[in-house]
């Protein structure tokens, strides 16, 4: 049997990972993805304050591939033909290298069952004026998070000559989501201005598509913290406070020029906000593949939603907020269309937003899509590989191991500055991610498991983590042993 994984960063390298221990030498577990490094995403922050280097967030997939036994191909994914064509019955993938020595040359992978982890397209474009090589820097990767290092340090230079610095951080797109990352490198440079004795020429300003500031697209959540019951609002603008920083809230940009952003607010005006370093989280959609079936007549909106991310067993019949519920939230991350095709990680389609959609008064929708980063693509690319290994080895389609966002909970580490004795990490923890009015009627979640603490222990554990999930998915010794 033949197993190609789509993608490999945190989602499809797991994937991949555990469906060769399953499967080990007897079936071929392929890989395609266009980059050749994996990369740690969540540290991309630390990169653009200069507290790391590429090379200590990243590593060569094929020296690991190699060791496990993986094939790995560095290309892109193009076109899915599910059913095969007129020359093979065979499901196909066909892929376009991107190695240098294979630029441009096209394959066709044939799979038994495909797993699409792809991850997120950057929609810079969406955006008139966003993004590297226009107006705005980046942290969405490695190599965007190091120019942002070199942004960031010129503004630091002219701080040092006396020069005040606008600093705007946030969404760049009114339908963005990802606020957590930007969060994180706000409250980095902040700390990184206070550490410099800077803080006094600096003015930090933050803008986002949330209705409240702390929504982080899962609509905000009431946390436990230090004995006392507290939403994720009046923590972030409590650190926003303690940080001098300003926030702009239900905005959304429509347009960047040097040195200035033009946003549009829910109440229908339009208005402009000057900087001179800005870093705004760009749309998000999923990659440009096209899907074909035997005759091929083209089935893209049949595997794939408006967005390009692929449809799952979720329920997506449209429905008033008031309606929406756990249960619309898929659980297999299997393809209805398809039962050998799965999509997990930012790949597959929500089947609606986490937070309420607004739309401003002119009908433009602000408001943040929903979050399927860090530990969820963990663990819905480990639940579909082991499901896969299962039905290869058994021969039937069972899927013993399930993941909902309304029933998983989460954690998460938010960086506020990194030092060793003196830097922040608040610790964060949800359960469920997607809330559960009915069985929580008063917070939507379980209080007693989504607490939240800030200190230098935070940091440390957000540290021991980097390591640890490096260490894991470079497969070293009992790396399974590592949660998701």
């Amino acid at each position: 049997m033949r197993v190609v994984v789509l993608g490999a960063g945190i989602s499809g390298h797991t994937a991949a990972s555990f469906l060769k221990k399953k499967l080990g030498k007897k079936h071929d577990v392929i890989v395609v993805s266009p980059s050749q490094y994996y990369q740690w995403v969540p540290s991309n922050i630390w990169i653009g304050v200069g507290k790391m280097t590429p090379d200590q967030i990243r590593f060569k997939l094929k020296k690991v591939y190699d060791r496990w036994g993986i094939i790995f191909k560095q290309a892109k994914a193009t076109a899915i033909y599910p059913e095969g064509d007129t020359a093979t019955s065979s499901g196909y993938v066909e892929i376009s290298y991107t190695a240098a020595d294979k630029m441009g040359e096209t394959e066709k992978v044939e799979y038994d069952y495909l797993v699409n982890a792809t991850g997120p397209q950057l929609k810079f474009d969406a955006t008139e004026g966003l993004g590297p090589g226009k107006n705005t820097v980046s942290i969405c990767s490695f190599d965007h998070a190091t120019h942002a290092w070199e942004e960031l340090q010129k503004s630091i230079e002219l701080m040092k000559q006396g020069k005040k610095q606008r600093f705007l951080i946030g969404t760049g797109h009114p339908g963005a989501t990802c606020q957590g990352a930007a969060f994180e490198y706000t409250l980095n440079i902040a700390f990184e201005l206070k550490k410099r004795k800077l803080s006094d020429l600096a003015e930090i300003t933050w803008i986002s598509n949330e209705y409240e500031v702390g929504d982080f697209g899962m609509g905000g959540a009431f946390v436990k913290r230090g004995g006392y019951i507290t939403s994720t609002k009046v923590f972030t603008e409590s650190v926003f406070a303690e940080n001098n920083i300003k926030w702009i809230k239900r905005a959304g940009v429509k347009k960047v020029e040097p040195g200035v952003a033009h946003y549009e607010t829910l109440d229908g005006e339009n208005h402009t906000q000057e900087f001179d370093f800005a870093m705004l989280i760009p749309a998000f959609s999923g990659p440009d593949i096209k899907a074909y079936n035997k005759a091929g007549e083209d089935i893209t909106s049949v595997l794939f939603a408006p967005n390009k991310f692929m449809k799952v067993d979720a329920d997506y019949t449209p429905k008033p907020f008031e309606e929406w519920s756990i249960k619309d939230w898929p659980e297999t991350y299997q393809t209805p269309a398809y039962e050998n095709i799965y999509a997990t990680g930012i790949a597959f389609a929500p089947p609606h937003p986490i937070s309420k959609p607004m739309k401003s008064a002119n009908g433009t929708p602000i408001s943040p899509a929903p979050p399927r980063t860090g530990m969820p693509s963990g663990v819905t690319g480990k639940i579909v590989a082991l499901n896969i290994a299962h039905a290869i080895k058994t021969g039937k389609m069972v899927h013993k191991h399930t993941a909902s966002m309304g029933k998983m909970g989460a954690a998460c580490i938010v960086s506020v500055g990194y030092s060793m004795t003196k830097g922040l990490g608040a610790t964060m923890t949800v359960s469920p991610i997607v809330p559960d009015w009915e069985k929580y009627p008063e917070w939507g979640r379980n209080i007693n498991s989504t607490v939240g603490e800030i200190g230098l222990s935070g940091h440390w554990i957000k540290l021991f983590l980097h390591y640890m999930f490096l260490h894991k998915a470079k497969g070293y010794p009992f790396w399974w042993l590592v949660p998701e």
